[in-house]
Order: C-alpha cells, then structure tokens, then sequence
C-alpha cells in the first residue's frame, strides 16, 4: 500500500493558550524597552545624534509627551489581540496587519498561512515592524537627519529580524530541510562559508559569465593606456559615422560594462549601431600606487580623453556622457573647460542619474557623518577602499531585496545560484582611491561645495558651475533611489545652457540600461519651459518604451554630419596603436 501522508495538525488549545502567553509576554518586553529607553535616552538624543548602525536598535518610541507611549502600548496590545483572533479562527474580517502580511512577499508562499504557529509568526513580525517603523515618525525634538537616520537603521533592523531570515521560523525552509533529508542545511552552509572566505555576498552564478566571453563583448580595442584608465575605441558597424564621436565617462565605483552586459542590453553596441564613434575610459581598480589620487586626477583624465579622441579624429568637439559619479565630475570638467575658454571642445554633455547638488541627495547621505567618515577612513588604510565595502553600502540601501533574500534562498533554502548578467556586475566590486573617496564625500555629500562658485578647485582653476552653457541632456530615474530624481532635476538649476530633462521609468540601473527591443518602461518628457520638477511632471507627456532613441534624436540635431568610417574610426588604424582587445585589462582588475 502507498504511504500517505496525515494533515498537519491543528494547535490544541493547551498549545493555543501558551503560545498566546509567548505572545503577550513579548509584547510586554517591548513595550518595557520603549519604557527604558524614554527614561535613559529622552534628554540625550538633542544633544547626540544617534549612530547609524545596524547592530543598534533605536529607541522604539523617543516620545516627549508619556501619554504617547501608553496609547502606544495600548494600540499594539488591541492589534496582538486581533492577530489572535484571526489565528484562531476570529469573525472572519481581515485585519489591516493580516493584508499587510499577505502582501508582503516575503510571507507570499502558503505555507505562512495554512499553519497557524507561522501565520502567527508572521502577523506579529509586521505588527512589531509596524510599531517600530511608526514610532520613529513620532519621536520629537529631533532634526529631519536624525529622524532619517533612525529610520534607516530602524527599517534595516527591521528586515534583519524577519522570520524569515531564520531557519526555525521559515517554513518553507523546514519543509526544504524535511524534502532533502538536511542536504538543503548543508549546502546553505557550505554557500555561506564561501561568502565568509570571499568577504562578499554572492548574487549570482560566479561560474556563469566571463568578461570578454559573454559579457562586455563588443568588438573594440584599447588605444590609450595610463595609471589611471584605458580608453577603449569601438568598431564602426555602419558604413558612415556621425563626424563627432562619443566618450563615455562610466562612474569609477563600478565596472564599465553595466552599459555593455550583453548584445541585447548593451548600450555601448547600440551607440555604435547608431553611427557613432564610441569611446569608453575603463577605470584601474584603485591599489596602492592610486593612494593621492584626487578630483583632479579625474577631471584631467576626462580632459584627456577628449583631447585624445578630438586628436586622432581630427574634430574640433566631442559628445560626451557621465553616469553617476563620473556624471558628477563631467560636471566640474565642463565649468573647468569654460574657465579656460574651452568650451567648445564639447558639443554635447549627457549625465545619466547624475547629482551635483547634493542637497536633497537621498539615503547615501546617511553615511556621511563624522562616525562613518572616520570608520571609511579605517577601512581605507592601505590607500584604497575596498570595494566590498562600497557593495555592501549599496546593497544595504536595498536589504530586502540585495542581502536577505539571497541569505533565505541561498543559505537557509541551499537554492543553486541563478546566472544573472546585471548581478554579476554588481558583484565585480571596484576599490576606490581613499584620499579622493574622502574628499568626494566630505566636498561634496556633507559640504555640497561642488554648487558653491568657487567652492572646487580644480587643477588650481576655481570653476563655477553656473557659466556652463554646453547643450545637456538630463535622464533621471523616477525610481532611483541612489541618485534621487528630486536630487538630479537640480542640475537645471545650475547649468545656464539649454538642458533637456527626461525622467525615465525604473531606477538607477534598469532606468539606464533599457534597450528599445526590450519595450519596457516608459519616459516622460516636458516641451515646455518649467521652473519646477513637479510642474514638469505634471505636463509632461508620458512616452512607452527605452528613451534611447529619443536620446539619439537629439544628438543627430548636434551634430554637423555622417563621414566614412575608414582610417582613425577603426580602432588602432590612426595615430594611436591597439593595445589590446576590448575590454581591456584594468576591468579585469582586483
């Protein structure tokens, strides 16, 4: 006879009752925190910011006014209560911490609910998160960067506790456990240690992709080699080129190939398909010998770039592109050109999720107090960040989704690591230059210098951000959370050219790198003149699809006209030699 396999069962009253007791009794030790720390931290926290930590909990509820905190505990008690009601069978009605769980899809799988031990788990994990998460919005007598910093760390903390960050309390994980009689256990752990050896999460296959295989494949060689870069120079794939190439400045942070994962993705391959002469600066992974590397250096390394290609073209002006950072610093590099009355070697700037005032410049503003700086500066003793670092900053801003997933799926469940190109990247972590990471977060983070005339030196030019008067192209995440659209938009405020502001669906990556064949997302674009982003959003007209072409329209109206792509537009064939094959070596770098 088959076997068969008996219902779960149901809780029995005996165990109903103490469960109900935990429950309470947790409730209760909560609540008496909140008490504890009103008593100890209440006539501290005007006087000492707290410390942006995901080891500390802050104080659940700061309240000035006691009565707060006995309404406080009287709401969470009433929620507990309902959370048990409906466990236990209750009048039927869904309570707004129950859809609350059911919508979060950390508790989407079944499993959450058919039992009412986990149902329990996970309606009183988001009634708590609920509490914790609210109590910082009721905190008082603090300023708007503490209130920022407590909820940072509060919703990390908050996501770090999850049920479902933990075997025992994860279903799903038990039943995985139970299904492979413990290989799932074992092989968590041995995905675990691996990361513990490497000092990194792993995302991602490390096994599936390979620079120069199958991903950054498009045909080009390096020309130029410094310290500090290579420039890579793309195969034409047109019979005729618009006569002003392209330079492409990626943020130094990151690889440069998040704009040339693969054939479908890339956008350095669809620039050249277009008619464009595309050039790409590939920056060293920082090590010892990049130690007093500054602003400078960067900036006269854009500089380069440009006199290089405008040389071995023979053109009076270039297109160029900065993403990110390296978007921040072609900003100082153009204000640096039109102080010397250079203006005209560009034609054309485009930032891609660029900041230069960084006033309203989002999360990554929480780690710029005197504490972070001075653990960066720790971390950095060797002359260079390791970018490990920098990927976990990352990925913290984004917990749930960069850190505690893969911790469930590949430590708890034993899942096999899925290939994904755009994560891949996102591993190939870029270590920084320590003295020029410092500045760029004091200079510009802290002190917002950048948008102060005169406030960067440059090369011993004070530059001023203001007489910029080169035609700019704006593309902004609606959804970034790195570079924030509201912390973007203010380039218009500074730049005195005509700018073209595009606000694309999606965020900081998936914002950028979104190819026409793919039709996803969308962009909103503005025809009229607007003082404010909101009143560009609230005429602007929106459009389905990549922003891609709209982006090479306006290039073509930059542009004189087409040559042939023979002699210097194939790569090593004018004054400057291949080197060697795109990519190159230094992005295959530690």
């Amino acid at each position: 006879m088959a076997d068969t396999i008996d219902a779960p069962k149901l809780p029995t009253l005996e165990d109903m009752q103490h469960w109900t007791y935990v429950m309470g009794r947790a409730q209760q030790l909560m609540m008496e925190h909140v008490a504890r720390q009103l008593g100890e931290a209440g006539n501290k926290i005007a006087a000492s910011p707290p410390k942006l930590s995901l080891g500390t909990l802050p104080g659940a509820s700061l309240f000035a006014d006691p009565t707060k905190l006995a309404q406080a505990q009287v709401d969470m008690w009433t929620q507990g209560m309902a959370v048990w009601q409906n466990v236990l069978g209750g009048n039927g009605h869904r309570s707004e911490i129950q859809e609350k769980a059911d919508d979060d899809k950390r508790f989407n799988s079944p499993e959450w609910r058919q039992n009412p031990l986990f149902d329990m788990i996970r309606q009183t994990y988001v009634l708590i998160s609920d509490r914790l998460l609210g109590s910082v919005e009721s905190i008082e007598g603090i300023t708007d960067k503490q209130r920022e910093q407590l909820r940072f760390t509060t919703r990390n903390f908050v996501d770090a506790m999850s049920p479902s960050n933990f075997a025992l309390t994860n279903p799903k994980v038990l039943e995985r456990a139970v299904e492979t009689r413990g290989e799932s256990l074992l092989k968590g752990l041995e995905n675990m240690l691996r990361d513990m050896e490497k000092g990194q999460l792993t995302h991602t296959d490390p096994n599936a992709f390979e620079v120069g295989r199958n991903i950054a494949t498009t045909p080009g060689k390096v020309i130029k080699q410094t310290p500090l870069y290579q420039l890579i120079q793309y195969s034409p794939a047109t019979v005729e080129v618009y006569e002003t190439p392209l330079i492409i400045f990626p943020p130094w942070i990151n690889r440069f190939y998040i704009l040339d994962l693969n054939e479908k993705k890339s956008f350095i391959r669809w620039a050249v398909a277009q008619g464009l002469t595309v050039f790409v600066v590939s920056w060293k992974s920082a090590d010892e010998t990049l130690a007093d590397v500054t602003m400078d250096d960067y900036v006269k390394a854009q500089l380069d770039a440009i006199d290089t290609a405008r040389e071995i073209l023979k053109v009076d002006d270039v297109h160029l592109i900065g993403y990110c950072v390296a978007g921040t610093t072609l900003a100082a590099t153009l204000a640096l050109l039109d102080a010397r009355d250079e203006a005209d070697k560009v034609g054309s700037a485009t930032f891609f999720t660029a900041q230069v005032d960084f006033s309203e410049a989002g999360d990554l503003n929480l780690f710029i107090s005197d504490d972070q700086m001075q653990m960066i500066q720790q971390l950095s003793d060797k002359g260079y960040m390791d970018g490990r670092y920098m990927a976990l900053t990352f990925n913290m801003l984004r917990g749930r989704d960069l850190i505690w997933n893969y911790v469930t799926n590949n430590y708890l469940m034993g899942e096999d690591y899925p290939p994904f190109d755009l994560l891949h990247w996102n591993g190939h972590t870029t270590n920084l230059p320590a003295k020029w990471h410092q500045a760029y977060l004091r200079d510009l983070y802290r002190d917002n210098k950048l948008v102060q005339p005169g406030g960067i030196t440059i090369d011993g030019t004070p530059i001023n951000l203001n007489r910029v008067k080169t035609p700019t192209y704006v593309q902004a995440g609606r959804e970034d959370h790195i570079a924030p659209v509201q912390s973007v938009w203010k380039i218009t405020h500074h730049f005195k050219g005509p700018v073209r502001f595009v606000l694309a669906g999606s965020g900081h990556i998936a914002g950028v790198v979104n190819p026409p064949e793919a039709q996803k997302y969308q962009y909103w674009i503005n025809e009229e003149q607007v003082g404010t982003l909101e009143e560009l959003i609230e005429g602007a007209t929106e459009v389905k699809g990549s922003w891609w072409p709209d982006w090479i329209q306006w290039i073509d109206r930059k542009t004189d006209g087409k040559v042939p792509a023979k002699g210097a537009r194939i790569p090593g064939k004018g004054k400057l030699k291949a080197i060697e094959d795109a990519p190159g070596s230094y992005v295959r770098g530690r």
